[in-house]
């Protein structure tokens, strides 16, 4: 960084392992990108992919315990501690479990906290079965949430959630990707064999159409494949599932990657699926990042009919939303939509406007309305 260059020191802290949150990545690159000194802690995991070249410093916390409140206690811990090693001007905290010991460094110490809400947090289905820690979180939502100045979530649903709970005013910056100005949309060729479809996520977790996306393998010909791109709870035992129903010709996993390779990897569907249930809030109001990607590919999309989902397939024409997620549904949609290639034709076209529109680019404009004033005070 240039000594005579205006700039700010801004930590950005974040539970993940870093390369898979293309959100967070995104914020960071936007954020050194206005020649700003950027700091970003994350946490390191077991299975963690190898740190890239980053324009801007990273590190990560390694913690003893991998699950439960335990690793968040410990995380939190050793998080607050960290951030006394950094003089900052900005603090920019990414979900309810990085916010307490941001929080604490910028009362104290008197400077800016920025929220980003990645998901409506006490409304997580690992939660559902947890009362005493869904509602330590609770309590922690509620003590803290109410004194954000300067924050951000991911679509207007939540949005509207936190408004009507707390009162607190955050703006919606959605999690898009970048829009490549030098390419356009792949014309995709339906007929070409095998037929792919692309289920991914950073989260493989229960109750989000996984094994049933598999179990709807059954009903389809041999010239459809599924490949599951991703890390997650529920991946062990969705391979024990493939090998059951004996599906291990027409399944395929492949282990989470940088989103510049998962971009590729998408780029070669057919069909792109999306199949979160509704089982607790924040699935209900979720905007899954592969959405999006889907939508960047050219990919057609198949999704559960999630109101946030629902309104974006509809209003862009890029695909169709089943009602109930089970085998038979999905196998029998997929099965509509090969034998009209006319329409998966329209989708894949229709993806084009909808890029251009549903891009990274147009949602750094709402991040300018947050963090210019911020950066020049």
């Amino acid at each position: 960084m240039n000594s005579s260059t205006q700039y700010k020191r801004i930590v950005v802290s974040v539970i993940s392992d870093i390369v898979t949150d293309a959100r967070v990545l995104k914020v960071c690159n936007y954020l050194h990108n206005k020649n700003n000194e950027v700091v970003l802690i994350g946490r390191k995991l077991k299975n963690s992919l190898p740190l890239p070249e980053y324009p801007f410093k990273v590190i990560r916390i390694n913690t003893i315990f991998k699950k439960g409140i335990i690793q968040y206690m410990e995380f939190t811990v050793k998080l607050w501690l960290h951030l006394f090693r950094y003089k900052t001007s900005i603090f920019v905290s990414n979900d309810l479990d990085t916010l307490l010991p941001n929080y604490l460094h910028s009362f104290f110490r008197r400077k800016v906290l920025v929220y980003d809400s990645h998901e409506f947090f006490t409304g997580v289905p690992e939660l559902l079965n947890s009362p005493i820690r869904r509602n330590m979180w609770k309590l922690l939502e509620k003590i803290l949430l109410p004194k954000i100045k300067y924050g951000y979530t991911v679509n207007e649903s939540i949005q509207l959630l936190y408004k009507n709970l707390y009162g607190v005013n955050l703006k919606v910056v959605r999690n898009m990707p970048m829009y490549d100005v030098q390419k356009t949309i792949t014309k995709i060729n339906f007929d070409a064999e095998p037929f792919i479809i692309n289920m991914q996520g950073a989260g493989i977790n229960k109750d989000r159409g996984y094994e049933e996306a598999i179990e709807a393998m059954q009903y389809l010909p041999n010239n459809f494949i599924l490949q599951i791109i991703g890390d997650g709870t529920v991946l062990n035992d969705l391979k024990k599932q493939v090998e059951v129903l004996n599906l291990q010709s027409k399944v395929v996993f492949i282990p989470k990657v940088s989103p510049d390779i998962l971009k590729e990897y998408t780029k070669k569907a057919h069909l792109g699926l999306s199949l979160d249930k509704d089982i607790c809030t924040n699935s209900y109001y979720s905007l899954p990042n592969k959405l999006f990607n889907y939508i960047h590919a050219g990919v057609p999309v198949l999704a559960s009919n999630l109101p946030e989902i629902k309104k974006i397939i509809e209003q862009y024409n890029v695909g169709i939303c089943i009602n109930e997620v089970n085998a038979k549904n999905i196998a029998t949609a997929i099965v509509k939509l090969f034998k009209n290639k006319s329409t998966l034709e329209l989708y894949n076209h229709n993806t084009e406007v909808a890029a251009k529109e549903l891009c990274w680019q147009n949602e750094e404009k709402v991040l300018n309305s947050i963090y210019d004033d911020l950066i020049k005070a």
